[in-house]
């Protein structure tokens, strides 16, 4: 595996680490990819493409990368919006912040959520009372707005590419504090 040194400023936000999936983009859009991530990240990226045999063009990469808290927001915030572009980044938590989730699909946008030391995802209660009221009035049933606050339409949409990942390459990005 090869591995790239990083040197960012991460004095005032602590260091974390976190997975970058790229589940599937157009040849066309992979350079743009790196050239985004790599904007956030402070550094060049070279991601080994592999093609993802779930959708034909198309290609998949991933990328664990290591940084200040909030950088899986930020290089979602880069690749949101991409049409045929579809990704996952995840975000340890630290002493000092929760974990992070972002899906992204075309579809059905970006979906965040909060996650704890196991990975779980941690469903604020002001949203939980939501849910509640939205089903009470007849809007949605409670297990229709659980899944949407779980993320399950997005889990639904890129299982498919995940599946076909199984095996893929990892690029490790280490960032030094």
């Amino acid at each position: 595996m090869k591995e790239v040194q990083v040197t960012t400023n991460t004095a005032t936000r602590s260091a974390t680490r976190g997975v970058l999936y790229v589940h599937s983009a157009p040849s066309a859009l992979c350079p743009h990819v790196e050239w985004a991530v790599g904007g956030v990240l402070g550094a060049p990226v070279n991601l080994d493409w592999t093609p993802q045999p779930a959708q034909s063009g198309s290609y998949r990469a991933e990328l664990s990368w290591t940084g200040g808290a909030g950088t899986a927001a930020a290089v979602a915030s880069a690749l949101r919006g991409w049409n045929h572009l579809r990704f996952e980044i995840t975000e340890e938590p630290t002493p000092g912040t929760e974990g992070s989730r972002y899906s992204y699909t075309p579809e059905l946008g970006v979906f965040h959520a909060v996650t704890g030391l196991h990975g779980d995802i941690l469903i604020p209660e002001d949203r939980l009372k939501a849910a509640v009221v939205k089903s009470a009035l007849g809007e949605v049933t409670l297990l229709e707005e659980i899944d949407k606050l779980l993320g399950k339409p997005w889990d639904d949409e890129l299982e498919t590419f995940r599946h076909a990942g199984d095996g893929a390459p990892v690029r490790w990005l280490h960032q030094v504090v």
